[in-house]
């Protein structure tokens, strides 16, 4: 008999490391990556047939803009735990993004990227993100890891260029790629999921270059890796040895991609250590106000509620679209508004409540 999904949600929280502590983990997935460039590019991609209009991040989702950041920065800095720490985004980030020009240039032969700081030069309200990234850096407001090099899978997108699909040219000429479509079949946001035993080779490839970007640009090596749209083959645990990588986050019931279609089922815990020593870190608790309008902020809080009475802490889901209004200005105003909301009743009920980085709640569950 199958459980319904949220008794399944619940008991997969079970297994794995307990405190008595109430800590929150607030974790922020796609920070660094293109999603949607423009409203033109969306309404140029709808007009001719794409529903961009049916997915949220096409409708909400962009490079961060200045704005974007210190709306999000004034609502975390109003608040502090018992500690007099703020709360804290663990933002998944990339460092990458395809230079478009190029890869036209190469006839979709050849795959080119340039760090997403120089992405953001192209954008209209930019000019202050990275500053602001390391501002936030500096202020415990914002912890970047690793997410990927790009948030793209690089051969899937590459061997549909250049088969001529045309919605994925479409997209292409509009500048992004994270479209669904009928005429695409596998979707080009899972940036680690092979379609070959053989994509995972360069998977790892992506990884070292990805890392090094990372370091390259903000002075230290990340820690933590959560891969993008969840698809991760085992075969890829060397590598993230190699790169000092010590944590990573996957589906508690991982489907892990073999490449050639083929898969493995796992099952993963918080706390629980591969043969590499690289820790599972895993999330049970959502916050995202983008997707429909439900009442996040309850929704959320009994997630936490759920966390802390089996002696878990609460490690929140909330991506980065929902604080986007580069795009849709209210898309921002709103969500900020219910994220300030969530946290002054998290204080409320949980006075002695501890806010930690993904990193910070990884070192505390190494201590035992």
């Amino acid at each position: 008999m199958q459980l319904p999904p949220k008794i399944a949600r619940h008991l997969s929280n079970l297994p794995g490391w307990r405190t008595n502590r109430k800590i929150i983990v607030f974790e922020s997935d796609d920070w660094g990556s293109i999603r949607m460039p423009s409203r033109e590019a969306f309404n140029r991609l709808l007009s001719t047939g794409i529903q961009v209009d049916n997915n949220h991040y096409n409708r909400f989702d962009a490079l961060e803009s200045n704005a974007d950041i210190e709306g999000l920065f004034d609502i975390l800095s109003a608040f502090k735990d018992k500690n007099g720490n703020h709360p804290v985004f663990t933002g998944a980030c990339v460092v990458a993004n395809p230079d478009f020009e190029k890869i036209k240039r190469a006839d979709f032969k050849q795959y080119f990227y340039e760090p997403f700081t120089q992405t953001l030069k192209r954008y209209p309200a930019h000019d202050r993100v990275f500053d602001l990234w390391k501002e936030g850096i500096n202020k415990r407001l914002f912890v970047p890891q690793f997410h990927g090099r790009e948030h793209l899978n690089v051969r899937r997108w590459l061997r549909d260029l250049q088969a001529g699909n045309t919605h994925t040219m479409l997209a292409f000429d509009n500048q992004l790629w994270g479209i669904t479509s009928s005429m695409i079949k596998r979707g080009y946001q899972p940036a680690f999921e092979p379609d070959t035993s053989d994509d995972i080779k360069y998977h790892a490839e992506v990884i070292s270059e990805g890392v090094e970007l990372f370091e390259e640009l903000l002075g230290y090596s990340p820690r933590y890796i959560v891969p993008p749209n969840g698809p991760f083959s085992n075969r890829l645990m060397p590598k993230l040895e190699e790169k000092r990588i010590k944590y990573i986050m996957v589906e508690k019931w991982q489907k892990e991609p073999l490449g050639d279609g083929r898969i493995k089922n796992r099952f993963h815990y918080l706390g629980k250590k591969n043969s590499y020593g690289i820790m599972y870190l895993s999330r049970n608790a959502s916050f995202e106000p983008a997707l429909d309008t439900s009442d996040w902020v309850d929704k959320c809080l009994a997630d936490i509620d759920f966390a802390f009475r089996i002696h878990k802490p609460a490690t929140i889901s909330t991506h980065r679209v929902n604080y986007i209004g580069y795009l849709n200005a209210s898309n921002r105003s709103r969500n900020l508004l219910l994220l300030k909301e969530l946290l002054r009743r998290i204080i409320v009920k949980w006075p002695e409540v501890e806010f930690f980085s993904s990193i910070e709640l990884g070192d505390l569950i190494n201590q035992r």
